[in-house]
């Protein structure tokens, strides 16, 4: 694979709490050049918010735009690229997934939307005055990250989790975004996500994950229409297609052998799959994004 998977200790140089960055965003972008200017994927969650500037951002080849009152999230795995038109300002943390649920035993940051669904956008505009509001608190996060008070990382975490509640108020508040009707639903479907993430290289039939889930295919299909209206297939279908998009994208492998990695029997079937879900041959895809 061409794209790095960038760790967070690689952000973390004499920083003494482990597994936490906190940093203005112009100032990220500008001592982690390095690292960040090519489409890459982290082994942590992400949150930033854009007070000033312009561009596109490219999250698992979804292009979103850039500009102030944007929030953006990110999970462990996601590909994504920054590329501003205009001199980006805001305030950016990440965090280990242990960060955060060691100090929340009763709570897991899959229980906010944004982190909890790939089928949830990775994304939110705020209106002025709540971006105003939460940029405030993002500040103070960075002040309190950069000095070593008592009590500081105490603060910290109440600190993240307010704005990730607050966040999660705005973003819930928006009717396009699917409020799930039974709490046992969407464990099924956060479980059978991961279950797909961990598999889909192999198992590309429903009825594998309706019985590593203990439940039958018709059941799980029936979670899956009622909280994000698709069927097990589609997701199975999604997983393997944005897989083979970032194959076809980021590795020098030949196609024939991404077909291979992916577990297809032939090509030509490979080849149909993919048109039949992006519309375009996977040698058109690589040319879109030849350089």
């Amino acid at each position: 694979m061409k794209f790095p998977v960038l760790h967070i200790n690689q952000f973390l140089k004499n920083k003494p709490l482990d597994s936490l960055y906190v940093n203005s965003f112009a100032h990220h972008i500008q001592i982690n050049k390095h690292l960040i200017s090519k489409p890459h994927s982290h082994n942590f969650y992400l949150c930033v918010i854009f007070t000033k500037g312009t561009g596109t951002h490219e999250i698992d080849f979804d292009t979103y735009s850039i500009e102030p009152g944007k929030v953006f999230f990110l999970k462990p795995g996601q590909t994504h690229f920054w590329k501003f038109s205009s001199q980006p300002e805001g305030y950016i943390f990440f965090h280990s997934q242990e960060f955060y649920e060691l100090k929340y035993l009763d709570h897991q940051l899959s229980s906010f939307p944004f982190y909890y669904s790939n089928q949830n956008p990775p994304l939110l505009q705020l209106p002025s005055e709540k971006t105003n509001k939460l940029t405030g608190v993002f500040k103070e996060l960075f002040t309190e990250y950069c000095e070593n008070n008592v009590l500081r990382e105490a603060k910290i975490t109440g600190l993240i989790n307010y704005i990730y509640i607050e966040l999660t108020r705005t973003y819930t508040a928006d009717s396009t975004i699917e409020k799930l009707s039974s709490s046992n639903y969407s464990k099924i479907l956060e479980h059978l996500e991961k279950l797909i993430n961990e598999y889909f290289y192999t198992e590309k039939l429903p009825k594998f994950y309706a019985n590593e889930l203990n439940i039958t295919t018709k059941h799980l299909n029936r979670v899956v229409r009622k909280t994000i209206n698709k069927t097990t297939s589609d997701l199975i279908s999604e997983r393997i297609t944005l897989e083979a998009k970032r194959l076809i994208v980021h590795s020098d492998d030949n196609l024939a052998g991404i077909a291979h990695t992916l577990e297809f029997s032939a090509y030509a079937y490979f080849s149909k799959f993919f048109k039949s879900h992006t519309g375009k041959t996977p040698t058109e895809f690589r040319k879109l994004y030849a350089h």
